[in-house]
């Protein structure tokens, strides 16, 4: 697997993390998120982000990596969910970085965000201090904000954070030109979620779930030719080879299918010519388009 230095923050990524919300879902076994965990990091896909909100994503995540810690970059979220704490409150955010260390079983996290703060809570210095006190203390190596539009504008602007996590894919290309590259300016990590847009062209009709729909919506007018690849190799190669992404990071909870994916990483980046048609249909129909939440 490829790897990039992230931003100026003094960490190497590689260019395919793992988005790691399966892991927190009922449905997979104990035993079958040991064996993805193991598998990623087997495959150098090292990288795992995952979040509070995410069920036993956490405590899933720190079981498996027993004896492989060194070998991975633990990045998560915290700023509300603390149970008797108002969210986003410097409280959550210093309890939420303890919880965190006690369900990763760890003594320091990587890369920590405030998930989606909003933006008048950005403003009002309290909770990005916090988190800036937990890297202090040393048990954050990087302060981190996850988020889209002009929240995540204002994170960039502020200065108090080292890295950003933002939509990107094909058809959620709006932080591209707007955000990007004045992150990169000052040396911010960047890490792309959403990379596969949640998989819209998967489902038959419309779906119900709101951010599906908007990307099968976008699917729709986009109407990007056929490029002799499958959808999921279009969206990840963009992704991961557009400027000034440092990691893509993609949810599964098959061993198989993260193989595939990595595979695709393998092949490098889409032609020029592609790169071109994906980017001109994009700001021919998506003007105006923000990141999807």
């Amino acid at each position: 697997m490829q790897t990039r230095p992230f931003g100026s923050t003094g960490l190497t990524v590689p260019a395919l993390g793992l988005g790691a919300g399966p892991l927190g879902e009922a449905r997979l076994s104990e035993l079958a998120s040991e064996r993805l965990v193991h598998a990623a990091l087997d495959l150098g896909v090292t990288l795992f982000d995952t979040a509070r909100s995410y069920g036993a994503s956490e405590e899933r995540l720190g079981r498996a990596l027993k004896g492989r810690r060194s070998q991975a970059i633990l990045s998560t979220k915290v700023g509300y969910g603390v149970p008797g704490v108002p969210d986003w409150s410097a409280e959550a955010v210093t309890r939420g970085v303890d919880e965190a260390l006690v369900k990763l079983q760890t003594d320091h996290l990587d890369i920590v965000h405030l998930h989606s703060c909003p933006t008048e809570v950005l403003s009002r210095g309290d909770v990005p201090r916090a988190l800036g006190a937990a890297v202090a203390a040393g048990k954050v190596r990087v302060a981190a904000y996850s988020g889209e539009n002009e929240a995540l504008d204002a994170a960039v602007e502020s200065g108090a954070f080292g890295s950003i996590e933002l939509s990107l894919s094909p058809w959620d290309q709006g932080s591209i030109d707007r955000i990007l590259w004045r992150a990169k300016d000052r040396g911010l990590g960047a890490i792309a979620k959403r990379p596969l847009a949640n998989a819209f062209w998967t489902h038959a009709a419309r779906p119900d779930r709101p951010d599906i729909a908007e990307y099968w919506d976008r699917g729709q007018a986009l109407s990007l030719p056929d490029f002799g690849l499958s959808l999921e190799a279009l969206a990840l190669r963009f992704t991961i080879f557009t400027w000034g992404i440092d990691c893509a990071i993609a949810g599964t909870s098959s061993p198989e299918h993260l193989r595939a994916l990595a595979e695709i990483a393998s092949q490098g980046p889409l032609p020029a010519d592609v790169v071109a048609s994906v980017r001109a249909s994009f700001r021919a129909h998506g003007r105006g388009w923000g990141g999807v939440i």
